[in-house]
Order: structure tokens, then sequence, then C-alpha cells
């Protein structure tokens, strides 16, 4: 039986190892197309692939089996469940691959995109523009059609020329500027705070007007300090948590 392939990673030292597997190997999963093979490969063969222990592999593994998102079993091997029940917190540790792990494994539709003024609060991120290219999409739960998510890009017009707008039906913004522009992503600033929905977002995300919403602003920069994309993401407050995970190390 053909295995399912992960993607590839390049491992931050400095963050916990299983950590960073488990999120690549989530965000493969729930990026995958519908042909794709549910059999993962093998621990050990996982292992080689990503450059960890074993034990490193079994840790990430069980991380995605408490989730949810695979069964194991003895001698049969370790599988995706395809409707698995995903759970959604709004988890930040710092990784690129986290960030793109959390916003997969949706159903994203691209309602607009165009150009955009640079604002008030867009103006520290980008002081030698007057416009940037803008992306609106709406994400919902693959298995209910649910709305989930409605996210705003503010992106660099130089970068937007090299973005394929059908990508960003498939992946999110910080993938496609990574692996589809390619652009060195040096560190993405989170803050996420509670507001109540306002007419546009309850309209989108079908839920009444002034209900909990988290809005999410991350902002994604290169190795020299400029700034790449502020992102906006509005989640429904029923939906989501906000998760720290903090590394003592």
């Amino acid at each position: 039986m053909t295995a399912f392939a992960p993607d590839s990673i390049v491992l931050n030292r400095k963050l916990p190892l299983w950590y960073q597997v488990s999120q690549s190997l989530r965000a493969s999963i729930l990026g995958r197309s519908p042909e794709a093979p549910l059999r993962l490969p093998t621990e050990e063969q996982l292992a080689l692939h990503y450059g960890v222990s074993v034990l490193t592999m079994r840790q990430a593994l069980k991380e995605l089996e408490d989730e949810g998102l695979i069964s194991r079993h003895r001698r049969r091997g370790t599988f995706i469940e395809p409707s698995a029940t995903r759970s959604a917190p709004v988890r930040l540790l710092g990784s690129v691959d986290a960030i793109v792990a959390q916003q997969s494994g949706m159903t994203t539709r691209l309602l607009d995109h165009g150009k955009a003024p640079v604002d008030s609060e867009l103006a520290e991120f980008f002081p030698e523009f007057t416009e940037v290219a803008t992306y609106h999409r709406l994400r919902s739960d693959e298995s209910t059609g649910e709305p989930t998510n409605h996210a705003r890009n503010f992106v660099r017009p130089e970068l937007a020329e090299r973005i394929d707008p059908d990508d960003l039906q498939r992946w999110p913004m910080t993938k496609v500027l990574r692996d589809g522009v390619g652009v060195q992503i040096s560190r993405i600033t989170d803050t996420v705070e509670a507001r109540l929905a306002d007419p546009e977002t309850a309209r989108l995300l079908e839920v009444p007007l002034l209900s909990p919403i988290l809005h999410y602003t991350g902002v994604t920069f290169d190795e020299e300090g400029c700034a790449l994309d502020v992102a906006r993401i509005l989640y429904r407050g029923d939906r989501f948590s906000f998760t720290v995970t903090l590394d003592a190390h």
C-alpha cells in the first residue's frame, strides 16, 4: 500500500522538535489532496524523513493521535482519519510551520483581491508605500461547511506580483510566500484580542451582531526586518480558543 508523503521542513533547534514535527505533519495532513493515501509511513521512516529520533517522532504522532487526526493500529500501521473532528485552538509557539498548520485544513474561498491604501495601522509596517496588495478570504469547516474565520492579508506590492491567487484557496499566505514566492521568513509576531462582531463579520461568519470574536493580527518579517505581510483574521469566538505554549528551555 502506498503511504502518504508529508512535506519537509527545516527544524529550529530552539523549539521542541516533537512540536515542530507534529505541526508540520499536521499541516501536510490537513492540506492533503482528496486522493492522497491515508496510510502514513512507519515511525522509523518518518523519523528519517524529518531527521529526528524515533522517540521524538513517537511523541509527535501521539500529539496528532490525541487530536483525532490519526489512528494507530498494531501490526497494521498508522492512518489518517479522513473525517476526524478537528479542535481549533489559536495556538502560538513561534514556529512558521505552526502558523501554516493552524490555517490549513479548511475550505478557503477568495472573496476578492486588489489594492488597499496604507492606513494608520499599516503605516508602521509599510512606511514606504501609499498602497499595498490586499486579499480577503473566508474559511469554512470542511465537514460542515460552517464559516469559521475570515482573513485579510496586506502584502508588499512587489511580492503580490508573484502570488497566484489560486494558491490562496489551498494554502495559507505564510506558505504561499515561503514556498510559492520563495521569500525567507525570519519571524512572525502575533497579537490576539477579544472584539465584538461588526456587521460584516457577523454576516460572513453567520453569527449574531456583537458576538464575541477573536481578532488575530500576524506580521511576517524577512531577514532584514522588513514587513512582508500583515494578516488580520477574525475567528468565531464559539469555535476557537487561545492557547500559548511556553518552552521552559
